[in-house]
């Protein structure tokens, strides 16, 4: 049975173009596999913890010396790596925030990069490798070739680096100038942003077209 693993990142709520995004890529992936689960993780409304020198150095310490802070944090990371590890697609929603991913997605990713689990520590091996990843971009702004500050966007370039050890492997879905619609100073970009967003949602709706039943 196909699974789903559905992660959302961003704090806008109902305002988020991410999560909009990603609520009708799982509505498609949904119709193409009846019958298929769904896990949810909420980055937003509920954060993971920051590896931090209490329990974030449970990655370089062997299990029977962990202490109970180290052993709380690789239990959470085991159950993050099983969720990618159970899943067939994953779909994540990925906002800029201040020019680059949301810290709770960074986290995310930190939690991921887990010897044993995620990648074999002796040939470099990522063990998550052939997931279908989808990420679900949004960007207020626009960073593409020619615009004034293009290469601003460090989500993007960092995502796949991030996570390179582990072998999972993103495509990305983007809609930008999502702020032409309340920022003044951006009125005029208003038809860009809409031609962003419809041809995103368009790239949704074919996504797993081939699977779905006639």
């Amino acid at each position: 049975m196909a699974h789903l693993l559905h992660i959302d990142s961003s704090i806008q709520g109902e305002r988020s173009t991410s999560r909009k995004l990603t609520a009708q890529a799982a509505a498609v992936w949904r119709s193409a596999h009846p019958g298929g689960t769904t896990t949810y993780r909420d980055l937003g409304r509920d954060p993971l913890p920051h590896l931090d020198a209490a329990g974030g150095l449970a990655r370089l310490v062997p299990a029977g010396q962990h202490t109970s802070a180290q052993a709380a944090s690789w239990e959470l990371t085991e159950q993050l790596v099983n969720e990618v590890k159970q899943a067939d697609t994953i779909l994540l929603g990925l906002p800029l925030y201040n020019y680059a991913a949301p810290s709770s997605v960074k986290a995310w990713v930190d939690h991921l990069i887990a010897p044993g689990l995620a990648f074999d520590p002796e040939t470099g091996t990522g063990l998550l490798a052939g997931k279908e990843f989808i990420v679900l971009a949004s960007r207020g702004g626009g960073y593409g070739e020619g615009a004034p500050r293009e290469g601003w966007d460090h989500a993007g370039p960092w995502l796949p680096h991030g996570l390179s050890m582990v072998g999972l492997t993103p495509r990305f879905i983007t809609a930008e100038l999502t702020l032409a619609g309340v920022n003044p100073a951006m009125s005029d970009l208003i038809p860009l942003a809409a031609e962003s967003l419809a041809a995103a949602q368009r790239e949704i709706d074919t996504l797993w077209r081939a699977k779905v039943p006639a």
